[in-house]
């Protein structure tokens, strides 16, 4: 396999990040986001439960501050080679470790001269616990770039009705105004005086507003004038109001503004955290809301970028640089955080219809046969060459029937079966030869594989026949089980029933579902769809069920609902059953 993957479009992947990310192309990604475990309450940092997430917790803990610094430091580290010349990373921490993470870890690998700034984000209000100590509300968010030439992009809150009432408070014939001073700092000795007054008294210089003139005599004539014909211009224009003290100021109308909105800080206290009731909560309890999310993600990349989030969690960070069309990878060592993800990723497809990059795909541990054996053949072929380490073919024809290449170039071709034969042995052989016969001829002399052939499994022929062309030939072609790129495993089984719990006058009945799952991996969460459409996809209204316990009220009709079951190794399956309510509740076959 080779040591480095070529980043494709829009990945999951199940996994340490700092064992994923040494298996990434350098200089790929553009932008970084991370909001790793807070060095804080342990009970806190428990979020999924699950296995991978546990097994990192007791390895951030052990050894204290100076552990979790350098847990946290060759994570940073590998993402700094990641990174392109112009890409940026920001950082989300909390008090407990805020200056840690600056000094021994952003500073020394990105430089004190590349700290772009510290985002303050006000992210709660005060609690009971600030009568006794000063509550923190907020969290620091810690930007630096690669280098000096990164990509930046203002940003611009909107003005404010507030705002505009208390800025724009002159009004004349034009309309709304307000006053701005028509000298900027430091002095310039060619100055003189006008009307009065001298900037240079002010230890300041003349400032004159271009877009004014330029729009009251053009750009070409506006550029021959002086300083001073260029105030009397706009004096004459009345542009210009002098106050009583002889201080002259330019009368910036609110219809002819430029201003985008107030340009934004680094206090960030427009941004509200989730509750309860926010439409955007999927159950996870340290999910940051999309508006963080996209004001980042707008500021430091373009569209077509790539977003790398080493941390994923809940999905924000990747569901948000979808909707902005960018390119995407998250990763996450917990296998809930991985499957609420893609949930998420579907839903919201579903749900925006929108025009896509690129399909993405789900790396685990293990994988189920059924799942690989009947998806999309072409989809299953690019994705299983690319897990060998390959490259696929991006068209389907005018290829000789081979998929892809191998790392070291040589033909690939997929067989999404089992039990292969040898005419396709043969075939293959011929194929490989037409493709490239000075290829073909350097690997046999070479004793180097000409090719080599994937399916899930191969019959006895055809590995009789690749023995005997390697024997009497000298012809070497790999036979490569699907098992033996990507571990499979069985997917769980599930069974669901249901009770109907109350009536209302209306014929609206309120129904209980009971979902259980079974695997040998374990089970780690459910999901339903309440209004299931095979043709749309599963759409869950609920992602993240732990306990497989669910009640809803339908209107009289017919009704199919799906539940998907999701087990510890991250494979999933779903049951649908289709219930008629109408007076009484029975179930349709």
């Amino acid at each position: 396999m080779s040591d480095k993957t070529l980043l494709p479009n829009n990945r999951l992947i199940l996994g340490d990040n700092l064992e994923v990310m040494k298996t990434l192309e350098r200089e790929s990604v553009d932008l970084i986001y991370l909001d790793p475990p807070f060095f804080s309450n342990r009970n806190y940092e428990i979020i999924w439960g699950d296995e991978g997430e546990v097994r990192s917790f007791k390895d951030r803990w052990d050894g204290g501050i100076e552990h979790y610094i350098d847990w946290l430091k060759k994570r940073v580290e590998l993402m700094y080679h990641l990174l392109k010349p112009t890409g940026s990373i920001f950082l989300h921490c909390d008090w407990h470790a805020d200056a840690y993470i600056r000094v021994h870890i952003l500073d020394k690998i990105f430089g004190e001269a590349n700290f772009r700034g510290e985002i303050i984000w006000k992210r709660a209000n005060a609690h009971n616990d600030a009568k006794k100590k000063i509550a923190v509300l907020t969290d620091t968010i810690w930007y630096y770039s690669k280098g000096e030439d990164c990509t930046y992009l203002p940003v611009y809150v909107e003005l404010s009705e507030k705002y505009t009432a208390e800025s724009y408070r002159y009004e004349d014939e034009r309309g709304k105004y307000r006053l701005v001073v028509l000298t900027g700092p430091g002095v310039n000795p060619n100055d003189i005086e006008w009307r009065g007054y001298h900037p240079q008294n002010a230890g300041r210089s003349w400032s004159v507003p271009k877009e004014v003139v330029n729009r009251l005599i053009g750009e070409e004539k506006a550029k021959r004038m002086s300083v001073i014909e260029k105030l009397d211009l706009l004096f004459e224009n009345g542009f210009i109001e002098i106050s009583k003290n002889g201080i002259p100021n330019y009368k910036r109308y609110l219809e002819h503004s430029s201003e985008k909105g107030l340009l934004l800080g680094n206090l960030w206290n427009d941004i509200k955290n989730l509750q309860g009731i926010d439409k955007e909560r999927i159950g996870y309890p340290t999910q940051k809301p999309e508006a963080l999310m996209e004001r980042i993600i707008k500021m430091a990349s373009n569209e077509g970028d790539v977003v790398l989030d080493p941390f994923m969690g809940g999905g924000t960070t990747i569901a948000v640089a979808e909707k902005l069309n960018r390119k995407w990878i998250g990763i996450d060592q917990s296998v809930a955080a991985v499957k609420v993800s893609e949930l998420r990723l579907g839903k919201q497809r579903n749900l925006f219809k929108q025009d896509l990059l690129s399909t993405f795909s789900v790396q685990l541990y293990r994988y189920d046969y059924d799942t690989l054996r009947y998806q999309d053949a072409f989809e299953f072929e690019s994705w299983i060459i690319q897990q060998q380490g390959g490259i696929s073919n991006k068209k389907q024809r005018g290829d000789l029937g081979l998929d892809g290449k191998a790392a070291d170039g040589s033909p690939v071709q997929v067989k999404r079966s089992d039990n292969i034969g040898r005419n396709v042995v043969d075939n293959f052989k011929s194929a490989v030869q037409r493709f490239d016969q000075r290829l073909f001829d350097t690997n046999i002399a070479e004793g180097k594989p000409v090719g080599t052939l994937i399916a899930f499994s191969f019959s006895k022929g055809a590995k009789e026949e690749v023995a005997r062309l390697k024997n009497h030939q000298n012809i070497i072609i790999k036979l490569l089980c699907v098992d033996e790129i990507v571990p499979l495993a069985a997917k769980p089984t599930i069974t669901v029933t249901w009770q109907e719990l109350s009536r209302d006058a209306k014929g609206s009945t309120k129904i209980e579902f009971s979902a259980e799952g079974h695997s040998e991996a374990g089970i780690e969460f459910y999901s339903w769809d309440f209004d299931y459409n095979e043709e749309k996809g599963f759409n869950p209204m609920e992602i993240l069920d732990k306990l497989g316990k669910q009640v809803h009220t339908f209107k009289a009709g017919v009704h199919t609902i799906a539940v998907k079951v999701v087990d510890n190794e991250g494979l999933e399956s779903i049951e649908t059953i289709k219930l008629k309510v109408n007076g009484v509740v029975t179930a349709e076959t």
